[in-house]
Order: structure tokens, then sequence, then C-alpha cells
């Protein structure tokens, strides 16, 4: 089989790359296929392997061989699943694949907004820490997690590693989901309630119709003055203007995002100008490990939808 691969410079480096694909067939790795690109390169694919890649009627529309789409990711709103099931092209996604990534890269965000430690380390490199009376100097503040209230906004397999953490941390842990669960050390909670009551409030939620723009004006107002607002979901579950006047005035105390609205960041994101704001770029599935489970996922639904019971089957 031909295997096309449209945006693999999103997934692979010098640790990870394409290899256990190409036990599969021939493999044609692009490292990022502009959208105006799309349609002729995979025209003659038997598979095509996305991340990222929009794939819809326009882009597909060469591609008469195409059986199977197989994503690296979870989410699939990338792909017209209506023209998918019309054109008989299966759909298979990766899941649960960085649950322990996504809910370390929490608390890595987390424990920085309590602890400061990056601060702390550039206070200590510009030679500070030498001209300090003490030897402990208090410049930015410390707190504990232990007592505090977290509330977990979607409750997931990555919603539930986060509150397997925060119990462990000794956390009083606050749930709700649009599916009701019952998560050992988790309080299940109506939503307003859980924004009144946390001290931290985290999001595991996918982004769809209910969770656009959930977090705005009226939902940050709802929140317990100087709390700790976290995304690693989406980023379309924010409105970024909001977040930065929460954060201006002192509505919140401090966020920690890991994902915007348009990613790569545009120029004039507000988020860039936002005081006490912690962001890194759409990382926190992407270890190493992550990745290599992320490929040995997409390996196995390739082989299982060719043997005739396919895994992962979004579409088809």
């Amino acid at each position: 089989m031909k295997i096309v691969l449209t945006d693999a410079q999103t997934v692979f480096d010098d640790l990870v790359n394409a290899d256990p694909l190409r036990e599969l067939g021939e493999v044609e790795e692009y490292g990022l296929l502009r959208y105006d690109e799309v349609a002729e390169k995979i025209a003659d694919a038997d598979v095509v392997v996305v991340n990222k890649t929009l794939l819809n009627a326009e882009t597909l529309r060469l591609a008469k061989k195409l059986r199977y789409i197989g994503l690296f990711a979870t989410g699939y709103n990338n792909i017209d699943i209506d023209y998918c099931r019309a054109h008989n092209i299966a759909v298979c996604n990766a899941g649960s694949y960085s649950t322990n990534a996504v809910a370390q890269h929490t608390f890595a965000l987390m424990l920085e907004a309590f602890n400061n430690t990056s601060r702390y380390n550039e206070y200590v490199h510009e030679g500070l820490w030498k001209r300090s009376s003490t030897f402990s100097p208090f410049v930015f503040p410390l707190n504990e997690l232990a007592g505090k209230t977290l509330g977990i906004v979607g409750l997931g397999a990555i919603g539930t590693a986060v509150a397997n953490i925060a119990n462990a941390f000794q956390m009083r842990v606050l749930g709700c989901s649009r599916r009701p669960k019952q998560v050992d050390g988790v309080e299940q909670v109506p939503f307003d309630e859980l924004l009144r009551r946390s001290d931290v409030v985290t999001v595991h939620c996918p982004l769809n119709a209910d969770s656009q723009d959930m977090f705005n004006r009226e939902t940050f107002g709802k929140m317990k003055p100087g709390a700790v607002f976290i995304n690693t979901a989406r980023g379309g579950v924010v409105v970024e203007q909001d977040l930065f006047d929460a954060l201006e005035s002192g509505q919140i105390g401090r966020a920690a995002v890991d994902t915007i609205r348009v990613e790569p960041m545009e120029e004039n994101c507000v988020l860039m100008q936002a005081k006490n704001c912690i962001m890194t770029p759409h990382i926190a599935w992407a270890p190493v490990e992550t990745r290599e489970r992320l490929m040995g996922i997409v390996v196995d639904n390739i082989k299982n939808f060719y043997a005739g019971h396919p895994t992962n089957l979004v579409s088809g």
C-alpha cells in the first residue's frame, strides 16, 4: 500500500520517526504540506495519516484510491466525516495515547504557578542570590498544593488522571462533566459551584459546540478571586481577550495555558501581553514515550483495518 504523511514534522524528530510505517508499505513523507498542496500529494494514496491537516471535499477530491485515514491525534475535527462516509473512507483516531503526558504537564504548570520555579531560577542566574542578605530570599510567593481545591472540567481519561495526582498531593478535588462519572476522591458538583469553590480550575474537555468559548468574561467573574486557571485542552474553549482582562483586573491570579485559539501563535496574540500568564507551545502531549506510543497505535490501527477488525474507528 502507499501511505502518505502530510504533516510529519508535527510528530517526528530525531528520536521518533516513521520507520514502523515503512514496514506496512511505501511511505511518502511530507514535513508540512500547505492546504493547496494536499490534494495533489495524496491523489494516489491508499492510506493517508495526518495530525492537523485539513481533509475535506477539496483536499480529498483527487484521492480516488483512498480507503483509510489515520490520525496522529484523538480529535478529528479536521476531517470531513460526512465526505468520508459518502466515499467509503474509514477514519481511525488514536485514543488515550497522551493521558499521562497531559496530566503530567498540567501539574508542571500548576507547580510553576505555586512554586515560581522558573522565576527563582532566573533570580539565581542573574546573580541576585549572591547579593541577598538572607539564605532564603522570599522574592516570589510560594504556596502549598495540599489543602487547596482543584476543579476539573471534564472527567475523561485525562481529567481522571489529573484527579488521581491531585489526590496524591492531598488536594480537595471537584469535578464536573457532560456525562456524570464517578471518580474516586472527586466530588461531583455543578459547573458554577466548581468555579466558585476552586483555587485552581483546569480544563480537560473536548472542543465542541458546548465547550466553545466556555471560559469567558462571565465565567472568569464567577471564579474565586486570585484563583489559577489552567488550559491544556483546546484554545477554543477560552475567549482570550476575556482571560487577558481577568488577569489584568486581578479577578484571577494566574493562568497557565498550553493551547491557544490560533497555533502557531499569531504576532498580535493578546496573551503575549498578559501579566501572570505562563504559556507553553502545545507540547503537553509530546514526550518521546508518548509519541512512540502514538506511533504504535497508528500502526496497529492500519494493520487491524486491513485485517478486517478495525480499532479506534471514528467513521467507516
